[in-house]
C-alpha cells in the first residue's frame, strides 16, 4: 500500500496518509472541515538491497584466501612476481 501526501487548498494543512490505491481519495480536511483536501503523489517506500547489490546488480563473493595462496608467493594479479615486476 502506498503513502499519499494530502494537502488542503483552503487552510494548507498537510498530512501523509497510508491507504490502498483502490481506496477513494479523502476529500474532507480534518483541520478545517472543507472538502478541499487533495491527494498528491506520496513518497512511497524505500527499497533496500543487500550489501553490494547496488553497485552492479549482482553480488560476486570475494575470493577465498587460503594458507596455500598466502605462502606461495603469487602476485595479486595472478602472475608470478618476476613476470609482473612486483
Amino acid at each position: 500500500m502506498p503513502n499519499y501526501d494530502y494537502k488542503c487548498t483552503q487552510c494548507k494543512y498537510a498530512r501523509e496518509v497510508f491507504h490502498k490505491i483502490t481506496d477513494e481519495p479523502l476529500k474532507l480536511c480534518p483541520q478545517c472541515g472543507h472538502e478541499t483536501y487533495r491527494r498528491g503523489p506520496g513518497g512511497g517506500s524505500g527499497v533496500v538491497f543487500s550489501k553490494g547489490f547496488y553497485n552492479t546488480g549482482y553480488m560476486t563473493p570475494p575470493p577465498i584466501e587460503t594458507d596455500s595462496t598466502k605462502s606461495s608467493g603469487c602476485c595479486p594479479c595472478g602472475k608470478s612476481p618476476a613476470s609482473c615486476g612486483e
